[in-house]
């Protein structure tokens, strides 16, 4: 089980290094059925995920997909500067949190859909090409949610899955970045709004999760033998735990010993 205390956390990661550039996301396709317009800090309405999913006894067949990198279970969140994840009291799984801003011609949109992938009913969202408050696009990333139907396994069991194949910024400047760097810099991972939640090494760390950063998103992985994808299971309600490497050890304790905090509550964004 994950809590929210840096020695846990660090037994539930498994990175494997690698040089490569990701190509993670995949099926992309399928999951364009629905678009957010290009916008900054909005959601959806409620979304039927296709299935029923067990999330430490909570069970959810809707939610909310934000433009901010995430998606919530209990209400939309319009967030723009990332909370710790270890911490907050909202349901989430935010592949990449953090200023997402699609306004510029130059930035791709938020789209999200249902499909059936393997015989598998699954829920994914894409943000593939998306730039950064304010309006910006001469840097952008793409990163990938899918959510996949386990019931095969046992009622209300699922995995997701995140995947990345460009991290080029990290921050807006509505959350003190300088052109995407920097300030307030972007989490990743989890969190069932209680006392279980979980952040990739690196997050909240600036310059940790680019593309040439320590912890780079598109240069390790997670129960996954492709650069830039990160797997968890969800079963009887719980995500199950896996064991680092121990030559990885080391590198989690130096990347988590530099996570900041970042106040949940923020000022006003100022207008583009």
């Amino acid at each position: 089980m994950f809590k929210n205390i840096a020695a846990s956390t660090l037994l539930a990661m498994t990175f494997a290094t690698a040089p490569a550039m990701a190509g993670a996301v995949h099926d992309a396709n399928l999951y364009t059925g629905n678009t957010l317009a290009a916008n900054d800090d909005l959601s959806t309405g409620r979304v039927d995920i296709g299935f029923n999913i067990n999330f430490y006894g909570s069970n959810f067949s809707q939610l909310y997909v934000n433009n901010n990198g995430n998606v919530t279970f209990n209400a939309a969140l319009s967030t723009f500067t990332p909370f710790s994840l270890l911490s907050t009291s909202t349901p989430m799984l935010a592949p990449f949190f953090a200023d997402v801003d699609t306004r510029n011609i130059n930035s791709g949109l938020t789209q999200y859909g249902r499909a059936t992938v393997n015989g598998r009913q699954t829920f994914g969202v894409n943000w593939l090409n998306v730039g950064y408050y304010a309006s910006q696009a001469d840097k952008t990333n793409s990163f990938q949610l899918i959510v996949t139907d386990r019931s095969d396994t046992g009622a209300g069991n699922f995995d997701f899955q995140f995947n990345y194949d460009n991290i080029s910024w990290e921050t807006g400047s509505a959350s003190r970045g300088v052109n995407g760097f920097g300030g307030a810099s972007a989490r990743a991972g989890w969190s069932n709004g209680s006392t279980n939640s979980f952040e990739l090494a690196g997050s909240a760390v600036n310059g940790a999760l680019l593309n040439s950063g320590a912890n780079a998103l598109i240069s390790h992985q997670l129960n996954s033998n492709v650069n830039g994808q990160y797997n968890f299971s969800v079963r009887n309600g719980n995500v199950i735990p896996a064991v680092p490497e121990p030559e990885t050890y080391a590198m989690l304790l130096a990347g988590l010993a530099l996570m900041g905090t970042v106040a949940h509550r923020r000022k006003a964004k100022p207008q583009a």
